[in-house]
């Protein structure tokens, strides 16, 4: 992630890049061709797949001007010696004359249990044949009659608070090739095996609505199982599916509550071709131990003294243990979690330590964070230390939790908020992290019973979060641009958690509001599909049969009736669109298809004149407010749009007919009661309301730079500063940027003064906040990625870079630059589909240098600011209609 580097270092870095790629281009045709970045479901060498068709991909690494596939040959094979020679036993297509990189499975069914290599050989422009290193997928149980292990429990009901511990002991007489383990949990938990840890995931399984869908995990075990005397310990915690802590969306109250369960089936595959599995079932032991409460909201309670030593150990004498309890799978659709999962990230030293009396010591990481932290001590048996975590310090200088537990209902003084207890064995030396929790946080305030002696280096912070790859960078010459996109993603990734969420403290809640503003900018900065598909799968599941979802996803039940208008559950059609525009891939706006479909129709129901009242409108405004009509009835028609446009796509005429019509009663009866076409002002002339018809396409061709001018001024006479809430803070900038007025949208993207992010950053902001007014009274968690549509727009609006609908997932690549005069250098990456595409200028006198590099077998588009000359190797180049480009680098000199 690039910081704040040298900006003649970067730019002239990547110049050298281009002058290179062209120097091999003219002195050797060689071909440096390989292919990379072979992924099954987006995923690397997966293993525990249950898709039955699934995405193969790959990208072709080629730098020469030009560079594109003209053909492939996929193979598939259970033989990896026989792959390598050309042999494929699954399924090998015939020589294929396409450039397309993602292909669906499409040979002999595949089985479970099974280990699957494969490759392609792609032709270049020349017709030259490359062939792909052997890459693997693995599938896991495939269905539901494939499990053999039963759902056990350890007989305690909902409310027990000590977290419940598992064992199970078995011997293996033959020589091992190959075991896996397969893990499905209502609740959370962490896997052992002969007392080792399995994997380096946290808060396994991902949450999803419980009685409906339940995930399961596939690990590989081979080097952890032995021959002789073996052991599989598991420890399982609450999570969602158990929420003990009370709060004012009533998880505690959940249809689906329950102590937590689990089903495993250990399976082994010996080197004679035999197999064995060891499953879950009611001999398994079972006991509780040192976590005496785990909340996923609040904390974890930790008593030392309480430890097991070698529980997960086949040495462990277990006389003590009882056996477990039989219990009933949670839902009827067990599934692979087949996504990116959450990790600690980074370790995160204090920054600096403060004794605020005998028993109190205060960290600050120095930046706000989600996760844990980790403390080490030593102190006298029964110590009990309290960790407290908070965003800000009181005037006290003490730990201040009242802007983030405000949500909070305790019900007694046993579980504080955001608050680790850990208390000392008095051996020596000891260690605490909690296992089944995490929390938003800068501060950590530690106090204890008796005194204890700490430092600096006590105390850890661990950044956690889905583990999505970085595909995006910027730079520019303002420092406070560069800080605005650090804290914008630091803020997205907080908030990815196997589901987008709007804090990681005060609520940890799925809002899809939030979720659908941040897409974009998710989308361009980190390859998040995955974590994005699993999302939708759970709308689907949440979505009743009249087409209504909750505000919140998952949800308990909490939100059908509040905030789940179409202004924030327009996810449902919003992101399975972007995802098309970013990968190319249609297969989630397929999986959607129906429910958008529903939603779109009860709407339309409801709200027959095309225009809807049903929503929360335009959220934490700054101080305009525009009605809930408005923007509401905004969001229908782009719901509506996405609906006509997947039905063209999916070739359903009578559907794109329908929609078409729909959406253009919408855009009519809202521009005939909004719209004084004379003056080009709609409704009051609110920011807000004159950037959310242009964003979505909803201004009539001939109005648009007349509304964007008055959308201009309008931001000329609040001095160059916002005046929306987090609706119009999506719209506002792509509006002003595309319609000619970059320099006015940049104006208040750069601004250091109330209410603008740079002045959260200025104020010391690591993160983003849920409120312009940082003083403001509520409404004021420090890490809410709600106003995080600048980080996109960064991408769009300054670089240009855009995905074409009518070649998406950068396919062909938009690129729309805006060298807007108070930079003097600004450089944009987005890594798609096809390889990393680089936008970027820096000014040199009177004229601009411009870079752009296209990736192989992709095109590109560029649409230079009116008025300007354009040159390339001191050439005149027409670019009036925008500029046809191949892959390559170029260079061009803007007048």
């Amino acid at each position: 992630m690039i910081t704040n580097p040298s900006y003649k270092l970067s730019f002239y870095k990547l110049l050298l890049l281009a002058t290179l790629i062209f120097v091999t281009q003219v002195s050797s045709r060689a071909a440096n061709v390989v292919i990379t970045d072979l992924k099954c479901e987006y995923l690397t060498n997966p293993i525990g797949m249950d898709s039955p068709n699934p995405r193969l991909m790959w990208v072709m690494d080629d730098n020469r001007q030009g560079a594109k596939q003209t053909a492939y040959q996929l193979s598939v094979s259970t033989d990896s010696v026989e792959l390598t020679k050309g042999i494929a036993n699954n399924w090998q297509t015939v020589k294929i004359m396409s450039d397309v990189n993602r292909v669906n499975y499409n040979g002999k069914a595949l089985l479970p249990y099974t280990k699957y290599y494969w490759r392609v050989q792609v032709w270049d422009k020349d017709g030259k044949t490359v062939t792909s290193p052997v890459a693997t997928f693995e599938t896991g149980l495939m269905g539901m009659v494939n499990w053999k292990g039963g759902w056990i429990s350890d007989g305690h009901n909902a409310n027990t608070k000590p977290a419940p511990y598992f064992r199970h002991a078995f011997e293996i007489s033959k020589k091992i090739k190959s075991a896996r383990a397969y893990i499905a949990v209502a609740g959370l938990y962490e896997l052992y095996v002969n007392g080792e840890k399995i994997g380096n995931h946290h808060l396994d399984p991902m949450y999803t609505r419980f009685d409906r869908r339940t995930l399961y995990v596939t690990y590989d075990v081979t080097h952890q199982l032995q021959t002789g005397k073996n052991a599989v310990g598991v420890l399982l915690g609450n999570g969602w599916y158990n929420h003990q802590s009370t709060a004012v969306w009533y998880f505690d109250k959940s249809p689906w509550r329950n102590r937590p369960a689990f089903c495993m089936d250990l399976r082994v595959t010996y080197t004679d071709g035999t197999t064995e599995t060891i499953s879950s079932n009611r001999n398994w032991k079972t006991h509780t131990g040192p976590i005496t409460f785990n909340s996923i909201y609040t904390a974890e309670h930790y008593d030392a003294r309480l430890e097991l030593p070698g529980w997960n150990t086949a040495s462990f004498i277990d006389t003590a243990w009882k056996d477990a309890f039989d219990r009933s799978a949670p839902s009827n659709n067990i599934v692979a979690q087949s996504l990116q999962p959450i990790r600690a990230i980074e370790k995160i030293p204090a920054q600096s330590i403060k004794k605020l009396d005998d028993k109190t010591y205060l960290f600050d990481l120095g930046r706000n964070i989600s996760g844990v932290s980790s403390i080490t001590v030593k102190g006298e048996a029964g110590t009990v230390i309290r960790l407290k975590h908070a965003e800000k310090l009181g005037k006290n200088g003490f730990a201040d939790q009242s802007n983030i537990d405000i949500h909070y209902r305790p019900t007694d003084d046993q579980d504080p908020f955001q608050t680790d207890i850990f208390i000392l064995s008095g051996k020596g030396e000891e260690t605490f992290m909690p296992r089944f929790n995490y929390k938003g946080f800068q501060y950590v305030e530690v106090s204890s019973d008796k005194p204890i002696e700490l430092k600096k280096e006590s105390l850890s912070g661990y950044f956690m979060h889905s583990d999505v790859e970085a595909v995006g960078k910027i730079n520019s010459s303002s420092n406070t641009l560069n800080k605005i996109w650090q804290a914008t993603n630091t803020s997205y990734l907080s908030n990815f958690f196997g589901y987008p969420t709007d804090c990681p403290q005060r609520e940890k809640n799925g809002w899809t509001g939030d979720a659908h503003i941040a897409s974009e900018t998710g989308l361009y900065n980190f390859d998040g599909i995955t974590i994005y598909e699993k999302w939708m799968a759970d709308h689907r599941d949440e979505q009743q049969p009249n087409g209504v979802l909750p505000s919140i996803i998952p949800s308990n039940g909490w939100g059908y009736e509040w905030g789940n208008g179409p202004d924030w559950t327009s996810t449902v059609a919003i992101i399975p669109w972007n995802l098309y525009l970013f990968y190319g891939d249609s297969k989630t706006l397929g999986d959607n298809y129906d429910a958008i479909k529903k939603y779109v129709n009860h709407i339309d129901d409801l709200y027959p004149t095309g225009l809807t009242t049903w929503g929360l409108g335009d959220w934490v405004p700054v101080k305009s407010v525009t009605p809930v009509e408005f923007t509401s009835t905004a969001y229908y028609f782009a719901d509506v749009t996405i609906m006509a446009k997947a039905a063209k796509l999916f070739n359903r005429l009578e559907d794109q007919k329908k929609y078409e019509a729909l959406a253009l009663k919408i855009k009519t009866a809202f521009n005939a009661k909004y719209l004084n076409t004379a003056t080009g002002v709609y409704d009051k002339g609110y920011q807000t309301e004159q950037s959310v018809p242009l964003f979505w396409g909803m201004v009539p061709d001939g109005l648009k730079h007349k509304v964007a001018s008055i959308l201009a001024d309008r931001v000329k006479e609040a001095n160059n500063h916002l005046d929306v809430g987090i609706l119009g803070t999506k719209a506002i900038l792509s509006a002003l940027s595309d319609n000619g007025f970059a320099d006015v949208a940049y104006s208040i993207a750069s601004q250091e003064t109330f209410p603008s992010w740079g002045w959260w950053i200025a104020r010391g902001a690591t993160t983003l906040y849920e409120n312009w007014n940082i003083d403001a009274d509520d409404a004021l968690s420090l890490n809410h990625i709600m106003f995080g549509e600048i980080g996109a727009w960064y991408y769009k609006g300054i670089g240009g870079i855009k995905p074409d609908p009518q070649s998406p997932g950068f396919k062909n690549v938009l690129l729309t630059p805006n060298f807007v005069n108070k930079l003097d250098h600004f450089e944009s990456e987005h890594t798609g589909p096809y390889g990393k595409i680089v936008s970027a200028w820096k000014r040199k006198g009177s004229a601009v240098e411009y870079l752009v590099v296209i990736p192989a077998n992709s095109t590109g588009t560029i649409y230079f600011p009116a008025g300007k000359t354009i040159t390339a190797n001191g050439k005149a180049v027409n670019a009036v209609n925008g500029l046809k480009v191949g892959a390559g680098s170029y260079v061009y000199e803007v007048k």
